[in-house]
Order: C-alpha cells, then sequence, then structure tokens
C-alpha cells in the first residue's frame, strides 16, 4: 500500500462522530458557520472528505449536531426554585454559551430535526413554565419572549466593538464623543458623557432587561 494511503487509513481509522462535530465546533467558533464546508472540515481532521460521510449525511445533519451540542452545554431551568429563578439561571447559561458559540444564534430555532439535547432542553423549559401556571398558549409566548431576548442580546453583544466598561469609556471619550458635537447631538452627547463618567458596564444590560421581561409575565402567570 502506498504510503500516502496508509497514512490516510490511519488518520481515518481515528475518526468519529462526536470528533468530527466538535472539530466543526472549533473551526465555527474561529471562523463561523457559513464557510464550514466538509471538505475543509476533512482537512483539518487530516482525513478524506468522503470518510466523513460515514458519520453525517452532509452539512446540514453536522449543523444538527453541532447545535445539539451548544443546547447541551446551556444550564437546564432547576428545580425547586421559582420559575423566575429558573428562567434567570436558564438564560445567563445561554447568554455564556452563546458568547462562546456566537455562529450558533441563527440556528437555535432554526432546524427541523432536533436532537436530543435540543429536545431535552426545550421539554426542560415548557415544563417549568406550565408547572409554574402558565396555561399552554401562554407558556410558548412567555418561552418566545425569553428566547427572543436572550437570542437578540447575544446576537448584539458578539457584534460590539467593546467588551469591557474600561473599553467603552476609551472609546466613549476618544472616537464618539468628537462626533457628538453638543449644540447638534445634546442628547446623544450628554448620554455617552454620563457612561463614560458612570464606568456603564455594558454586560450590566442583560440582567436589567432579563428583570423587565420576568416581571411583565409574573401578571400574566398569576392572572391565569
Amino acid at each position: 500500500m502506498p504510503a500516502k494511503r496508509q497514512r490516510k487509513v490511519a488518520s481515518d481509522s481515528g475518526l468519529s462522530k462526536r470528533r468530527v462535530v466538535a472539530e466543526a465546533i472549533r473551526l465555527a467558533d474561529d471562523e463561523g458557520a457559513d464557510g464550514l464546508s466538509m471538505r475543509r472540515l476533512a482537512s483539518e481532521l487530516g482525513a478524506g472528505a468522503m470518510s466523513l460521510y460515514h458519520y453525517v449525511a452532509g452539512k446540514e445533519e453536522l449543523l444538527d449536531a453541532m447545535v445539539d451540542v451548544v443546547f447541551d452545554e446551556i444550564e437546564l431551568p432547576p428545580e425547586g426554585t421559582d420559575w423566575q429563578s429558573a428562567m434567570r439561571r436558564r438564560a445567563a447559561s445561554a447568554r455564556q454559551v452563546l458568547a462562546r458559540h456566537p455562529w450558533a444564534i441563527g440556528l437555535m430555532e432554526s432546524r427541523t430535526s432536533a436532537g436530543p439535547a435540543n429536545l431535552r432542553h426545550h421539554e426542560a423549559v415548557t415544563a417549568c413554565l406550565r408547572k409554574a401556571g402558565f396555561p399552554v398558549l401562554m407558556a410558548t409566548h412567555a418561552n418566545w419572549l425569553l428566547d427572543s431576548y436572550v437570542y437578540g442580546f447575544a446576537l448584539q453583544e458578539a457584534s460590539l466593538p467593546f467588551d469591557t466598561a474600561e473599553e467603552l469609556a476609551g472609546m466613549v471619550e476618544g472616537i464618539y464623543l468628537p462626533q457628538l458635537p453638543p449644540d447638534e447631538f445634546p442628547y446623544l452627547n450628554e448620554s455617552a458623557a454620563a457612561l463614560a463618567a458612570a464606568g456603564f458596564d455594558p454586560a450590566a444590560q442583560f440582567d436589567f432587561g432579563l428583570d423587565l421581561v420576568l416581571a411583565a409575565l409574573e401578571p400574566l402567570r398569576a392572572a391565569a
């Protein structure tokens, strides 16, 4: 057997679906999911492109598996606590996971072939809301509202040009304020200056918005 063929067989023999999916997630974390291809993935694994089809039927099945891993990383709403605390912990965990895997934000609810972790996650969230007293349709509304907030915040957070309060303050003073002459943009200038002076932490906005969403849902649950 030629040496090249021997190396390929040796490399392919170490493959598994878990390894294929894990490498795909690593690539997507680094470069996004749009450019992910079976050929590129095979190259990173040191395997033949056709060998990957023994583990996943194609890119769509690969994306299903990748999204399922992401769902598996999100903490399920804990039992034995009130529904708002459970949803708050689940939302905070989802935000942290999506910060690690920003490519997944637009794929979380798009899969038509849900994996086991995906189904467990949605079952646990729905069960938490139903046990708290939300009627079936209202539980669905609450779930959609919470997911829309978490995914939307994660998407916006992933696109911000700063990560910390210190970086934001530096950008406000060095970039934004010079673009906001107070005679032309008095309110934007005022807001930017106040944010910089207060050491505004953009990460704190998540809890602020989540508290408002949960507070708005409570009267609907109580009325039901």
